[in-house]
């Protein structure tokens, strides 16, 4: 099993009759599913196939979806409607008049204005019947299909990728945190010397403090040197991780989640350290913690 990426592109063309087209499918990264439509004009009846295709297929990603339709040379086509360039320059002299009449200028009427009025230039295709509607719309939904298949494999691919570099992070945390706790018992000697210090000094300070004092003193300055429950935790983070990078996806909002987790023991290991190799090696955690959640991000 491998993670599943929210980066990707895919595209599908085809063509029926004198139309041909092309779906282009672009993924981000997303908190949730965002889905960004663009279809050309008369077909809006497409969305809502179009939105239960990409959430079928997709749990979290902006996608932007469109749509680009292309005539031939027989759809486009126009033809000169005569009934409708008659009215547009009726239309044009009545307003010409009225503007003259108003004492307004007006610059000559021209052949190109005329030929930009609505209804002047008709297309020379007929309009296709409903049964011919139909079969447009069932085969620009199966080149749909085939975009989407085709952004859900690239988005695959790209998770392939993102498992390799994952997982090389989480055996450098794990090699880091094994070097933690070697670090961690290798100082327990000095730490006992450093307890026994403090010990002395607590005596020096007060001869009147009672035992039951001087054990509650001396457990507390323990458990603040103790880094035994953060090594233990980021231990089982890692164990974590690595099954979460075998489950089905979408993982990545657990993954992020845990990167949040490992920050934070990551911290607490460096501000409960006494040692310069412990720090050293707490700081190195967070970088490669850091490194980790940057890619979690793009993690679907």
């Amino acid at each position: 099993m491998t993670l599943n990426s929210m980066t990707g592109f895919a595209s599908a063309e085809d063509a029926s009759g004198a139309l041909s087209w092309r779906w282009e499918l672009r993924s981000v990264n997303a908190r949730g599913l965002d889905l960004r439509l663009r279809l050309p004009s008369g077909r809006e009846g497409l969305e809502p196939k179009l939105r239960a295709a990409l959430q079928a297929r997709l749990k979290r990603g902006g996608v932007t979806a469109s749509l680009n339709i292309l005539a031939g040379a027989e759809e486009a086509a126009l033809q000169l409607d005569r009934g409708g360039l008659a009215a547009a320059v009726q239309a044009a002299a009545e307003a010409r008049d009225a503007a003259h009449a108003a004492g307004l200028e007006t610059a000559p009427l021209s052949l190109d204005g005329l030929l930009q009025i609505r209804g002047v230039l008709i297309s020379g295709a007929a309009e296709p019947d409903a049964e011919a509607a139909a079969a447009l719309e069932a085969t620009l939904l199966q080149s749909l299909e085939e975009a989407a298949d085709g952004l859900v494999a690239a988005r695959a691919m790209e998770g392939q990728a993102l498992t390799r570099i994952i997982t090389a992070q989480v055996d450098e945390i794990e090699k880091l945190v094994v070097e933690a706790a070697a670090s961690a018992e290798a100082r327990s000697e000095a730490a006992r010397d450093r307890l026994r210090e403090k010990l002395d000094a607590l005596v020096e300070a007060g001869a009147d403090m009672s035992e039951e004092r001087l054990a509650q003193e001396l457990a507390l300055i323990a458990v603040k040197n103790d880094v035994r429950e953060e090594i233990d935790r980021l231990t089982a983070h890692v164990a974590g991780a690595r099954k979460l990078l075998h489950e089905v996806p979408p993982v990545g909002r657990k993954l992020d989640f845990l990167c949040q987790e490992f920050n934070r023991e990551a911290n607490t290991l460096c501000s409960k350290s006494l040692s310069e190799e412990l720090t050293r090696i707490g700081l190195a955690l967070k970088v490669v913690i850091d490194q980790m959640r940057e890619q979690v991000q793009n993690v679907e």
